[in-house]
């Protein structure tokens, strides 16, 4: 291993633009000289040839003065100081070098920080001892960087490295996510507080009507997102389901349990986890050769994934960690892993409920309809997946198989482990705070609105519940006017000034909204 050229000068590195002209350090300086077979971080670290520190969306620009040695560890060393933790990185680093590297590395400093931090990753990501002996001195530190990215609110200690293991997920699963100012605002703001006040002073009534109405919404946001059209009945149980969202405990046994909600006709797909490769994407028309968007896990390797992704729910559930941020990790991992023949999307967004319930960051009977928020972002909810699925493709080596399916030939199951959720986690964040401040209040209002009208018809005419519902549906539909058809058919029983008077007291009660 050349140890001589890590650092490169560049002005554009794999199709990203550098700010200015200067020289490549850190993990992507590493990754090119080594030819590691992992996604580029979301920011590179650069060495300023003028001399300046700033950071811009894709880069992180440094002074001289922060240039790494030029060997692999000082590069790591630096990555490790200043670009957060990369755990993929160093599982594929740690595949492609020598055992006795790594040894060395650790015995040239044994009480330096970084070389027990990256000792302790060794030893963590495969589950295999390194030839030193344990240390007896030094203090303890930590191996995430807090300032710089989420950590487990609890901490293990490893006395045998000094070290306090503060990931927030197992080795089969832990998804890590940086601070971000945006992630940062949202964390420390008191969202329950807005919850709760957008819910101060409304009526039981319209409350428990709310949250009937938004479980629907978000089923059938969720069936839209997927392309489909469900049944009102189909609709209408899976907004049941998703309504005890966090009563039951998460389990394999529950996934198989919430597929089969979904799945309404199994006469042509396989329930349970996949015993075949899968694939997100199109089919060449004339061909029918697969053209993949997205990838899905190898199906050997489902059960050590989700067994993983399980585990490290349980651990974020016991550790009090933010429940936005946690429902980010797991549910977006289990889209990544993709586990199922069909149902993944809706069983995906389900988890977003679940653990925001089972963390009680929703108020309890109310579930904030995630779906719906997405649906009107769809596009951005795309580019979040894509995010991480498109750099992905380039390192997952597949064949077609003979029914036009995948077959995964290379170990790829650290790709769905180990990946960085940040943008995933400011994308539902996102979502959360549209359903608290525009989709729950409107729906308020309207029942607010529509029980205003209903009292006043009640009042004026003594229509019967079904005739009330039948006339607002048609001056919604018809820009507040009751139609010439619905006048000379259901509503000919009332006078030209009847119905004026009633499109008046209709704009008086919804137009304000």
């Amino acid at each position: 291993m050349n140890n001589n050229h890590i650092s490169r000068e560049i002005t554009v590195f794999h199709n990203r633009i550098a700010p200015e002209k200067g020289v490549l350090v850190g993990y992507g300086a590493v990754i090119e000289a080594l030819q590691l077979a992992v996604p580029l971080p979301s920011k590179l670290a650069l060495i300023s040839e003028k001399r300046r520190k700033y950071q811009t969306g894709d880069w992180q620009v440094l002074t001289p003065r922060h240039q790494p040695q030029e060997t692999v560890y000082g590069h790591l060393v630096f990555a490790l100081k200043y670009e957060g933790l990369n755990l993929l990185f160093f599982k594929k680093l740690f595949q492609k070098i020598e055992k006795t590297t790594i040894e060395n590395w650790v015995k040239s400093e044994p009480l330096g920080q970084y070389s027990r931090k990256i000792w302790f990753l060794y030893e963590w990501l495969l589950q295999e001892q390194l030839e030193i002996t344990d240390l007896k001195e030094g203090n303890y530190v930590q191996l995430v960087d807090e300032v710089q990215q989420y950590t487990s609110n609890s901490s293990i200690n490893s006395p045998r490295h000094r070290i306090r293991n503060n990931l927030p997920g197992t080795v089969n699963f832990c998804p890590l996510i940086f601070k971000t100012p945006k992630l940062e605002n949202f964390v420390h703001a008191n969202i329950s507080i807005m919850t709760n006040s957008v819910f101060n002073g409304v009526h039981k009534d319209i409350l428990l009507r709310t949250s009937a109405f938004l479980l629907l919404k978000d089923s059938k946001a969720s069936f839209s997102i997927e392309g489909e059209i469900p049944t009102q009945n189909r609709a209408i149980r899976w907004g049941k389901a998703i309504g005890q969202a966090g009563n039951r405990p998460l389990s394999k046994d529950e996934l198989l349990r919430l597929q089969q909600i979904v799945i309404e006709n199994s006469r042509f797909v396989s329930l349970g986890f996949r015993k075949e490769g899968g694939f997100v994407g199109e089919h060449d028309r004339s061909t029918g050769e697969p053209i993949p968007e997205h990838i899905s896990a190898r199906w050997q390797d489902i059960d050590i994934l989700i067994d993983g992704m399980l585990n490290t729910c349980n651990l974020l559930e016991e550790g009090n960690f933010h429940p936005v941020l946690a429902a980010a990790k797991i549910a977006f991992g289990f889209i990544f892993i993709h586990p199922f023949v069909d149902g993944n999307g809706r069983i995906h967004r389900y988890l977003f409920h679940h653990l925001l319930a089972k963390m009680k960051f929703t108020p309890q009977g109310i579930i904030f309809p995630v779906s719906a928020a997405i649906l009107e972002r769809i596009n951005d909810y795309r580019k979040v997946l894509e995010n991480i699925s498109q750099p992905l493709i380039d390192f997952i080596e597949w064949r077609k198989t003979n029914d036009n399916n995948i077959e995964v030939l290379n170990d790829s199951i650290d790709y769905y482990r180990y990946f960085d959720a940040t943008l995933q986690s400011e994308f539902l964040f996102e979502c959360v705070e549209y359903t608290i401040n525009k989709i729950i209040p409107e729906e308020v209002a309207y029942l607010q609105n529509y029980d205003a009208m209903k009292s006043w018809l009640d009042d004026r005419f003594q229509m019967p519940d079904k005739t009330v519902a039948l006339l607002i549906r048609f001056l919604e539909q018809n820009n507040s006017k009751i139609s010439r058809r619905a006048r000379d058919k259901e509503f000919s029983a009332l006078t030209d000034e009847e119905t004026e008077e009633i499109e008046k007291n209709f704009k008086i009660c919804f137009e304000k909204q």
